[in-house]
């Protein structure tokens, strides 16, 4: 019977893993940035040295953009997305929610895991700053109906 709940548990933190995966939309639920929407960009499922629980590398908005209406021009659309503020951070996987949503953003190429020490973080930002305006800006040419669904999701500030 020990061997059963053992496989029992087992089988419950696969399954867990298995929904957090590059892509996915979270939200933040403990610290700085809780009720912040994120994505993951890399999941350690068993953790390593540094960090021995399951945790995840993820890039989020910090303070999304501002409101836009139809009757703005281009150029003013293009001023109030100006305002997003990324955020990385490694976070334990039981202090994020998964989200049904998908977003197609190649973000492993931005955020090396080497750069998130010191002064290359604020270049990471910046590059995430602009991946993020582009993909804000560009919405409608998303890969499916479903990640489009996704990025607006992620972009919309979350109501609570």
């Amino acid at each position: 019977s020990l061997l059963v709940q053992l496989s029992s548990i087992l089988s419950i933190k696969q399954f867990k893993m298995a929904i957090v995966k590059s892509g996915k939309v979270v939200i933040i639920l403990a610290g700085r940035h809780a009720g912040k929407k994120a994505v993951v960009i890399k999941n350690i499922e068993d953790g390593n040295d540094d960090k021995r629980f399951s945790h995840c590398l993820v890039a989020g908005i910090a303070r999304g953009p501002r409101k836009v209406t139809r009757g703005m021009s281009k150029k003013k659309v293009e001023k109030r997305s100006r305002t997003m503020k990324p955020f990385v951070k490694y976070v334990n996987v039981r202090h994020i929610f998964p989200t049904r949503y998908q977003v197609d953003m190649d973000l492993k190429k931005a955020v090396d895991e080497a750069d998130l020490v010191g002064d290359k973080k604020v270049d990471v930002k910046k590059t995430l700053k602009k991946i993020f305006e582009d993909k804000y800006l560009n919405q409608k040419s998303a890969t499916s109906e479903k990640k489009a669904a996704g990025s607006n999701y992620f972009f919309q500030r979350l109501r609570f």
